[in-house]
């Protein structure tokens, strides 16, 4: 929702609640003036405008905010001149003590001297707006707020400074050259010019095809370390799966009982290991049961195997069971597409000779295990560096680009399809008028990520900037 852009808006910055600092921002026309007149500098001026409104791109003044003649707080404002400032417009940002009292009674001096609050996510629109951010940067303060691990702050920082929107307009200007060179031919239809070189043009179109392409593939990459990497914590019932989850998350989550079918639905949380977020889903043990809820928690066990991208399946090295050679052919038959780990847990129950003769046996389900012990803490640092492994997240480098926003992917998508119409109708031989209808939609695309749609007077521009027609 577009709100009056002359408005001077004002809100908390710092999270809720009661802390040390908190900051107060305001932005729009009239910033300095309503500062002004709840805030007097410690170093007495004569007109206290002048020392908030000094010219200066930015500056740092210490006073006092009152409220009537009473001193409410001791503070720092920070002023930014337009256009130097987050927003493009006068900002003030109000460093005060975190009191919650203090935070209000600030907000409504603002409030009755012409500031309105200011809505979600307004003065990242206001940034927009005024050209500071386009859309894909944007989106990229909300990812860096979010960002919970190394790997998804570091491609939020890449895309919020222009990363991704560069390699945008790289393939923008691309296409802008090549729908003018299209366009100009239609121009001169009746004469029977032909300014495309239509071998050049495919070899063009192929180009950013590869280029549209590697951003799409990114998206899997991207996903997985924006949203935590799936993992399904399966198994029989009793096996330990609770305790693992408990472990690995290094908090109480979930529910340990030696009573069976304790865990009846799927129970979610996410860690960082290795820099890289997962997500782990201990799942309801699996076994023949006649209580019906639990039945359904069973059959959601296996959704979540088809949802995941790793599978830790935990076996009770202590009890050997008929059900475990039922259920390795359940897994079995669900992993394709899926990374598997075999959790050989409980082994500091038993003898060193128990722990090899049980090992032998149940590796022969899988060749990717690991012997643990969930309640007494062995080898789980292991099995989190294996998991690390598994996972197989290529390193993110501040240079990469990688997609993590499904609405870029799926605009990605639409655009890579337009253009290899493009190199299609090439090969067929099609006319201008067709390759130039696709080449427009392939570059809406792109701009719909960025939030720049392409425009009939940048392309006439483009073709006056680079053809000499007439003079």
């Amino acid at each position: 929702m577009f709100h009056n852009s002359s408005d001077t808006i004002c809100a908390i910055s710092t999270p809720p609640g009661q802390g040390g600092i908190a900051i107060i921002r305001i932005s729009g026309v009239d910033a300095f003036a309503i500062c002004t007149r709840i805030f007097k500098p410690a170093i007495f001026q004569s007109k206290i405008n002048s020392e908030l409104d000094s010219g200066q791109k930015s500056k740092i003044t210490f006073g006092r905010i009152f409220s009537s003649d009473e001193i409410l707080d001791e503070v720092l404002v920070l002023t930014f001149h337009a256009p130097h400032s987050y927003t493009g417009e006068n900002v003030v940002e109000i460093s005060c003590h975190g009191s919650l009292y203090i935070q209000q009674e600030i907000l409504k001096l603002l409030l009755a001297n012409g500031c309105r609050m200011a809505t979600a996510g307004e003065f990242t629109q206001r940034a927009f707006l005024n050209g500071k951010l386009d859309l894909s940067q944007a989106e990229a303060v909300s990812d860096l707020i979010a960002a919970s691990s190394a790997s998804s702050h570091r491609i939020a920082i890449q895309q919020m400074r222009g990363g991704f929107s560069n390699e945008l307009a790289v393939l923008r200007d691309r296409l802008l050259h090549f729908t003018s060179l299209v366009e100009l031919e239609l121009d001169f239809s009746d004469e029977d010019v032909e300014f495309a070189d239509r071998t050049q043009l495919k070899d063009l179109a192929q180009q950013i095809a590869a280029v549209i392409r590697r951003l799409v593939d990114s998206f899997g990459t991207g996903n997985a370390i924006k949203n935590g990497i799936p993992v399904a914590i399966v198994g029989e019932t009793n096996v330990g799966k609770s305790t693992l989850l408990n472990r690995l998350l290094r908090d109480n989550k979930a529910i340990v009982s030696d009573i069976h079918g304790t865990t009846r639905d799927a129970i979610e949380d996410t860690v960082v290991i290795g820099g890289l977020l997962f997500r782990f889903i201990d799942t309801a043990g699996i076994r023949k049961t006649c209580d019906t809820i639990e039945q359904l928690g069973i059959e959601r066990t296996f959704q979540k195997i088809e949802q995941a991208s790793i599978v830790l399946w935990v076996i009770d090295l202590t009890n050997e069971t008929q059900e475990t050679e039922q259920l390795a052919t359940q897994i079995i038959s669900r992993r394709e597409g899926k990374k598997l780990i075999l959790t050989l847990n409980k082994a500091d129950m038993l003898t060193d000779e128990e722990r090899k003769q049980k090992t032998a046996y149940y590796s022969r389900f899988h060749e990717d295990y690991i012997v643990i012990s969930a309640k007494s803490d062995v080898d789980i640092a292991a099995l989190e560096r294996k998991l690390t492994e598994t996972a197989n997240i290529p390193k993110i480098s501040e240079n990469d680009v990688i997609v993590t926003n499904l609405r870029h992917y799926e605009a990605l998508t639409h655009a890579l399809s337009a253009i290899e119409r493009v190199i299609e109708g090439l090969d067929a031989g099609i006319t201008g008028d067709f390759l130039s209808q696709d080449i427009r939609e392939c570059l809406f695309h792109l701009g719909e990520i960025t939030g720049r749609q392409i425009s009939t007077e940048e392309v006439l521009g483009n073709i006056f900037s680079r053809f000499c027609i007439g003079k």
